[in-house]
């Protein structure tokens, strides 16, 4: 399916760093509760299924790309309120977009 310009606009996708990443043992399918740094947008949370491949020490620090203009989206107990991209293996886990470089936080993708 096409989408035209105007459709890609509508999408706020942004560069954030992860401040902190915790445990969600009440998910269920296996996920860390992500808390972000969008700079001028502010934090944000996120739920986010990457446990194969990362660990929560490891993420902090990390800088992610995220759709952060998404309704708020309730996973049990939290609140989920940005989405954060990346890209499916073989084996259906994520790999986590990450900038080439490093960026100001909020910068908006295009």
């Amino acid at each position: 399916m096409e989408i035209n310009w105007s459709d890609f606009e509508k999408i706020d996708i942004r560069v954030g760093t992860i401040i902190k990443a915790e445990e969600f043992p009440e998910a269920r399918k296996p996920a860390f509760k992500l808390h972000i740094d969008f700079g001028e947008l502010g934090l944000k949370k996120s739920s986010a299924q990457i446990t194969r491949y990362y660990s929560t020490q490891e993420l902090a620090g990390k800088q992610v790309i995220a759709v952060v203009n998404f309704p708020v989206k309730q996973i049990g107990p939290f609140f989920s309120e940005c989405l954060v991209l990346g890209v499916y293996t073989e084996e259906k886990e994520v790999v986590l977009l990450q900038p080439s470089l490093p960026v100001s936080n909020g910068m908006k993708i295009g």
